[in-house]
């Protein structure tokens, strides 16, 4: 019993594994998108806030995800694509405003709210809702055909609790390294305490490229899962364009088909996410509301929710 019963757990973990693998992408996005959302609350608060965002993407993947993903794959299918054509303009929209806000345009954020915990922790949580959905859309699109539903359900389950693992753990490695630097820095022994120096200067710059990249992260997801589902529900030339250029660098290397298609898929978030931006101010003139313009260009890594 207890050999069958290892057998199993052991195929299911290899199982997990390679489902998961293709969304490996998505996963350092997710990584490189999270630290934003920690900015401008004090460091006494950072692992917590992390972990309240942690609860928030496990409740995600449990309580929405994996349940409509099971039975939107069982009943309709169909449906699938346009929830990531959704959620893909989310991203854009939430990538083409941070943009915007390096250039020093706001609207609808107030700075006591860009640091209130709660707007973070919800924030956060709506944008791992979007990257968490195509993780494990990829992940389930990966399976094997013919499991039954409870052997799908618990590799979903494995991959779920693997993937915020690695995702929130290097996150969390990530906000609190500085303090890792500052301990090092008090050391006794000069090569240590040198290091940890080094480590406390190079934070600030390492924020901003995280910043900069959780940025570009949300832009390029949001335009991959654009253009890709786009396809899927009918109108192909986006995609179709995407692939061609693909198929012409291939013989480039595919590295080099890697960075063109996220390039590719970057500027087409960025416009389509300035476009919606657009859309939204304009209602919120129609409504009364008008942007606000600061002058001089916010650092990204002050860039607020």
């Amino acid at each position: 019993m207890s050999v069958g019963l290892l057998a199993v757990v052991d195929d299911i973990l290899s199982a997990a594994m390679k489902a998961s693998a293709k969304a490996a992408g998505v996963v350092i996005d997710d990584a490189a998108v999270t630290p934003q959302y920690v900015q401008g609350i004090t460091p006494a608060r950072e692992l917590p806030v992390v972990a309240k965002i942690a609860l928030g993407s496990l409740a995600n993947k449990f309580v929405i995800i994996i349940p409509i993903a099971l039975l939107l794959t069982a009943f309709a299918p169909w449906v699938l694509p346009y929830l990531l054509i959704l959620g893909g303009a989310y991203l854009c929209f939430e990538g083409a405003e941070k943009v915007l806000e390096w250039f020093g345009v706001h609207h609808g954020h107030a700075d006591e709210g860009a640091r209130n915990e709660n707007k973070l922790v919800w924030g956060a949580v709506r944008t791992d809702l979007i990257l968490s959905t195509e993780i494990m859309l990829i992940s389930l699109a990966n399976l094997e055909a013919g499991l039954d539903l409870w052997t799908t359900l618990a590799i979903l389950a494995v991959i779920a609790v693997l993937m915020t693992g690695v995702v929130y753990g290097a996150v969390a490695l990530l906000v609190k390294i500085d303090d890792i630097g500052l301990k090092m820095a008090k050391s006794p022994e000069r090569r240590v305490r040198h290091t940890g120096t080094r480590i406390v200067r190079s934070m600030p710059a390492v924020f901003r490229f995280i910043s900069i990249l959780g940025t570009v992260a949300m832009l390029w997801v949001g335009g991959h899962l654009l253009l890709v589902n786009l396809g899927e529900v009918g109108w192909h030339f986006p995609v179709d364009v995407l692939h061609a250029v693909e198929h012409a660098l291939e013989p480039a290397g595919a590295v080099v088909v890697w960075i063109v298609d996220t390039i590719i898929s970057a500027i087409a978030g960025l416009i389509a996410g300035l476009v919606i931006v657009g859309i939204v101010l304009g209602i919120g003139r129609m409504l009364g509301k008008k942007p606000s313009f600061h002058e001089g260009e916010e650092s990204p890594a002050d860039v607020h929710v």
